[in-house]
């Protein structure tokens, strides 16, 4: 595509070089850039871009996006103020636009958004369209499994892979949309059909600064959307965030069990393997669900779920349909099998609403003890690591405080973060810095009829300790511990 057409709308400040060219390839990795590409300099939080710029060059870039002046010989210069805005608004053009053929539903909030996707493509699913999904865990086009690195992808990754199920004839796509990608501008140019907002409690705090940045980096979202915003308004900030956004032309459609909302739930009940409840909602809108976890974020992920696909017209008894054979997400309150004296449960919580929601869920369906396994993230948020270890103290019947992914970070600092807020409570807890030895404690301990809960990383395969990624798996680890334990 000719260069002159990709920049036609971005607000440069000088041009040097010729800008007739056509680029054949974008990227803001200089080892991905092809011949004929154009290089976006872009300055991250360990590294700058421009650092690449000779890199990029050699490896074929005839064209230099900046934001600071440079002085190179052999490819033309384009100086913007905001090289992550602009490549999102030129790799939009490079791709054709892709979200405008596709009926796109953005989720964004602090919990809940990998599995309300994962739920509404099931729906769409039965529905008859072709469902593309981005998230957490994979991109998924056709039955073709993409591992993720982020959750939401760099804008021009997005955009290859929104042109990807374009080219795959897919009708819609779900994404998880992060906070990062709302304040750095990943999304700018994509057409959201409907957006979804799930919650928002302390979580990124380390870029946000604090909690209200936090949710106008969310609230962005529902500035992109044509078709219809779905609020949680048993949410504080989504209660807010719904009356923030009326004066706009999209529609609302609120869900919650507790304030007054256009989709609700009743008659909720659980049992140690599911949770069935009806709902009912607009237009005689009536459905029972029945789904394989016993949680009631399960029920608020629902809703939120229902009330997207209501808005795209998808009948009552399809969505009922959709719902009732969702066999849950890979990670998300996922029961290890085989071990059957007492049950194991490998959940991805790793902020402290999550976890508190988690431990309360699980405390609502058994009478026997809660042995939670946990830690928190390296190089991320570190005012959460006390407060989830409180949460951990007051809701289990016993705590492994061990590492999660501590990255750079020293892993027993982390923990002695953690055991400060432990100690707030009467909780019996022990310090176990190994994950894998510390899995195998909480099962030695387990007697008949407890739970064991593994939180904080689950689906993920790796640990990352210093600059060493491993190979590990809590379900895996969890299976093998008690098969060398003789629990199983």
């Amino acid at each position: 595509m000719n260069l002159r057409k990709l920049v036609q709308k971005l607000k440069i400040k000088e041009v040097i070089g010729n800008i007739d060219l056509e680029i054949h390839n974008i990227h803001y990795n200089s080892r991905n850039i092809k011949p004929g590409g154009l290089f976006v300099c872009i300055k991250g939080f360990k590294t700058d871009g421009h650092l690449y710029i000779k890199e990029a060059i050699e490896n074929g870039a005839i064209a230099i996006l900046v934001s600071q002046k440079v002085m190179v010989d052999g490819a033309t210069i384009i100086h913007v103020d905001d090289t992550r805005k602009a490549m999102a608004e030129v790799s939009n053009v490079f791709y054709g636009k892709p979200s405008s053929s596709l009926e796109l539903i953005g989720v964004t909030g602090t919990n809940g958004k990998t599995s309300i996707t994962y739920m509404v493509k099931k729906i769409l699913e039965h529905s008859g369209r072709n469902a593309g999904l981005i998230g957490t865990i994979a991109t998924w086009i056709d039955n073709e499994k993409i591992d993720a690195v982020r959750t939401t992808p760099e804008a021009n990754d997005l955009q290859y892979l929104l042109n990807r199920m374009v080219d795959a004839k897919l009708d819609s796509c779900i994404m998880e949309v992060s906070s990062h990608s709302l304040e750095l501008g990943r999304v700018e140019g994509v057409d959201f059909k409907v957006g979804i907002f799930t919650n928002l409690t302390p979580d990124h705090l380390d870029f946000h600064d604090n909690l209200e940045n936090y949710k106008n980096a969310k609230k962005k979202l529902f500035y992109k959307t044509s078709l219809c915003n779905v609020i949680n308004v048993d949410d504080a900030a989504g209660k807010e965030i719904s009356d923030e956004i009326k004066h706009l032309n999209t529609p609302i459609l609120t869900y919650g069990i507790v304030e007054k909302s256009d989709f609700t739930a009743c008659n909720v009940k659980f049992n140690s393997k599911e949770v069935t409840f009806n709902v009912t909602g607009p237009d005689n809108f009536k459905i029972a669900v029945k789904l394989p976890i016993p949680a009631i974020f399960a029920v608020y992920n629902a809703l939120a779920a229902i009330a997207c696909c209501y808005s795209l017209k998808v009948p009552a008894d399809i969505i009922a349909m959709g719902l009732n054979d969702f066999p849950g997400v890979p990670g998300r309150f996922e029961v290890v099998p085989d071990i059957e004296e007492f049950s194991v449960v490998v959940d991805y919580a790793h902020t402290p609403d999550a976890l508190e929601n988690l431990l309360k869920s699980t405390r609502d369906f058994t009478t026997k003890r809660i042995i939670t396994v946990f830690g928190c993230g390296g190089d991320r948020d570190q005012s959460k690591r006390p407060v989830m270890g409180e949460i951990a103290g007051k809701y289990s019947d016993i705590t492994v405080i061990t590492s999660d992914n501590p990255r750079s970070e020293d892993p027993m600092r982390i923990l002695y973060m953690i055991e400060e807020g432990i100690k707030l409570t009467k909780g019996n807890y022990i310090v176990i810095e190994d994950r894998r030895e510390a899995i195998r404690y909480a099962i030695k301990e387990a007697n008949k009829g407890d739970i064991v809960l593994i939180a904080g990383k689950g689906h993920e395969i790796t640990q990352v300790i210093k600059d060493q990624i491993n190979v590990f798996d809590d379900r895996i680890v969890a299976l093998d511990v008690a098969r060398e334990e003789g629990r199983k």
